[in-house]
């Protein structure tokens, strides 16, 4: 019997605290689900409040209140279509000058890491024009071959037309087909020539650069003792 006297008292005081508890539910829920209170003082100098945003202040901030009346926060203006334009155009172009400047300076950090002294970057100068050299040669002798070529089928056209055979036709084609190659290897030659033009130019603008880069002490790695960098 007492056993059962104790239990009934454990339920009371359990049913009790669980009334106790959904109450405060019930009362926590009622507050918030109360509305907030928009306020605004309107171009007219009257302080408005209502239950959602003030039309009358779409210009101005309005204030968020609680149901305490204390401030919840702050609400910009309203803007016109025109004044979000403008903002959404500055956003772009804050956004793309953030791009451009994160591009130049990982292309920055790439040029760093390829040429980490004046030494590397001549050499890879020296490296990139020695090629163009090779094949602008090949021209070179290839256009002294052709003129060679087109000398002997000259002076054959000579002999040719004191006899009147018919080799003419086929001497006439193969001049045509000399100066066409010729024409061909000219232009390939002076293509190379702005080529290696355009490369010492990026070479030098990349020098420009880089010295600035160079003269910035290198930052040592953690871990790394005084006096050595990695």
């Amino acid at each position: 019997m007492e056993l059962i006297r104790v239990n009934m008292k454990f339920s009371v005081a359990y049913l009790a605290i669980s009334a106790l508890l959904a109450g405060l539910g019930t009362q926590v829920s009622a507050q918030n689900s109360q509305p907030l209170v928009y306020s605004c003082t309107d171009a007219k100098g009257r302080k408005l409040t209502a239950d959602r945003p003030i039309s009358e202040c779409s210009d101005r901030e309005q204030t968020l209140l609680n149901p305490s009346g204390s401030v919840k926060g702050k609400i910009g203006p309203s803007l016109s279509e025109q004044d979000r334009q403008l903002q959404d155009a500055a956003v772009q172009k804050q956004a793309r000058q953030v791009a451009l400047k994160n591009e130049e300076e990982r292309r920055e950090r790439a040029l760093i890491m390829r040429y980490p002294s004046k030494t590397s970057h001549e050499k890879e100068r020296a490296h990139t024009l020695a090629q163009i050299e090779v094949v602008t040669n090949a021209a070179s002798q290839r256009v002294v071959e052709l003129i060679r070529q087109r000398v002997e089928f000259e002076a054959e056209m000579e002999f040719y037309k004191k006899e009147s055979t018919l080799a003419l036709p086929v001497l006439r084609r193969q001049l045509q087909e000399n100066s066409h190659s010729l024409a061909v290897q000219r232009r390939f030659i002076a293509e190379q020539q702005s080529e290696m033009k355009r490369i010492n130019a990026r070479f030098d603008d990349e020098l420009s650069r880089l010295r600035a880069m160079w003269a910035v002490p290198a930052t040592p790695v953690e871990g790394t003792p005084p006096g050595k960098t990695r």
